[in-house]
């Protein structure tokens, strides 16, 4: 059995920061968040380590946008070489995250019974533990999730055109807040993608897709630390858990 890494890293990540320009008249660019420097190194290449760190890991497949993926390897290579003491592979990333993680698994030569980890590009904090964790539920149950208990209550609203109301209290026993890892078996998640493809479906991660297709996920016991850094406020989280 070996374990394919998939990372999708091909998003503009807009709420990270606005667009700048480069001077007057010229073009406002945008850095997508998954390079923004953290502690002095890129998002993207402290995601990547946590993996490469990881003895059962055989590869680490890297979903970028096709003009980031020349750059980026060159970085890899001058910057973070103990990456590629795993096999690295790059593919070329769709508009959305799951047209990304579908481009890699057409790309990756797996057996049924392989283990296929999912995980945000901008998750940097991420422990080995969860990474081993969600791999041993995946082999035993097919697909399992990182996730946290819902710590605030949780409220159903209704959107109207003057804000939300409240319509129900969800128990919080019954609620768990998804992070990444998600991890599967080779022939689970190809199925749901190839099934979500074919019906046109959009989901919002990869278990929703695979809880679509009629297989139960498990649930492993993630970290308040292992954040997705979306906004700034986030990044400064981060900084002072890298810190620590």
């Amino acid at each position: 059995m070996k374990v394919v890494v998939i990372i999708p890293a091909a998003g503009l990540g807009t709420r990270m920061a606005p667009a700048h320009s480069a001077g007057d008249g010229q073009k406002k660019t945008r850095t997508s968040k998954q390079f923004t420097e953290l502690g002095g190194t890129p998002i993207l290449i402290h995601t990547l380590r946590k993996f490469a760190a990881v003895n059962a890991v055989s590869e680490i497949w890297i979903a970028l946008r096709q003009n980031e993926i020349s750059p980026f390897q060159t970085r890899l290579k001058s910057e973070a070489k103990d990456i590629f003491g795993k096999k690295v592979e790059f593919v070329v990333g769709g508009e959305h995250r799951q047209q990304s993680v579908h481009n890699a698994l057409n790309a990756v030569s797996a057996a049924p019974e392989d283990i296929v980890l999912v995980h945000d590009a901008v998750r940097p904090l991420v422990t080995l533990e969860i990474i081993d964790e969600v791999i041993a539920a995946a082999q035993k149950y097919g697909a399992a999730i990182a996730g946290m208990p819902a710590v605030d209550t949780v409220k159903q609203v209704e959107r109207t055109a003057e804000g939300a109301l409240i319509k129900a209290t969800i128990p919080r026993a019954a609620i768990v807040l998804a992070q990444t890892p998600q991890g599967f078996r080779y022939s689970v998640i190809k199925k749901a993608f190839d099934e979500a493809a074919g019906d046109g479906f959009l989901g919002t991660d990869e278990a929703s897709l695979v809880e679509r297709s009629g297989q139960p996920v498990a649930v492993v016991m993630g970290s308040p630390q292992n954040i997705k850094i979306t906004t700034p406020a986030d990044m400064e989280l981060a900084e002072f858990y890298l810190g620590k």
